[in-house]
């Protein structure tokens, strides 16, 4: 098994330079190291320009990646979206699908975004993905990505857990960088 993260935006450039980058913040470094103490091979790549991202960009580092029925790919809000729509295109099958907060189509308020998840919506995902989908939300996230979870539980076969006030599952939302109920669904 292999896991590919892809990490989410930030709102503007000021943000999105600051150190740590985005693949580092949060309990994205803390998932990479619980699981290559397994034995677990882990990508956790910076995607450009998180505040105006380009699907044609991260696409190219993306592929870079190995992706097969047996990866697992986790994907934090806008890298939520990402992954649905890389899915969708390539219909690449894989061994689980995990979106933690994840952007969706026609449903996206900022602009940086509308283009980035494309046109489609997912709902024949689950014919090309042979893996489990799972879908983490927050009772206290940003309400549009609440909404977001129900509507891919409704479109997918997405199993959705619902967390108590770990908000947009940002350490400062979450009050630490460690997320054992990720890790437990991964080595599912």
């Amino acid at each position: 098994m292999n896991v590919v993260i892809v990490h989410g935006c930030n709102d503007d450039e000021e943000e999105g330079l600051e150190f740590p980058r985005e693949n580092e913040r949060h309990w994205k470094p803390w998932l990479k190291r619980e699981l290559e103490k397994r034995g677990i091979e882990v990508s956790n790549e910076l995607y450009p320009e998180d505040w105006k991202p380009n699907y044609e960009k991260w696409k190219k580092i993306f592929e870079k990646n190995k992706v097969d029925e047996n990866t697992v790919l986790v994907g934090h809000s806008c890298g939520g979206g990402f992954l649905i729509r890389w899915l969708s295109e390539t219909k690449r099958k894989i061994k689980k699908l995990i979106l933690v907060s994840p952007g969706k189509v026609k449903n996206e308020t900022l602009k940086s975004l509308v283009g980035f998840y494309g046109d489609e919506t997912c709902s024949h995902l689950d014919k090309y993905s042979s893996g489990e989908i799972v879908l983490f939300t927050s009772d206290n996230d940003i309400p549009q990505h609440i909404k977001n979870a129900h509507e891919y539980e409704k479109e997918l076969p997405a199993r959705v857990i619902i967390l108590k006030n770990h908000g947009h599952f940002t350490l400062g939302d979450m009050g630490t960088e460690e997320f054992p109920e990720l890790l437990e669904e991964v080595l599912k």
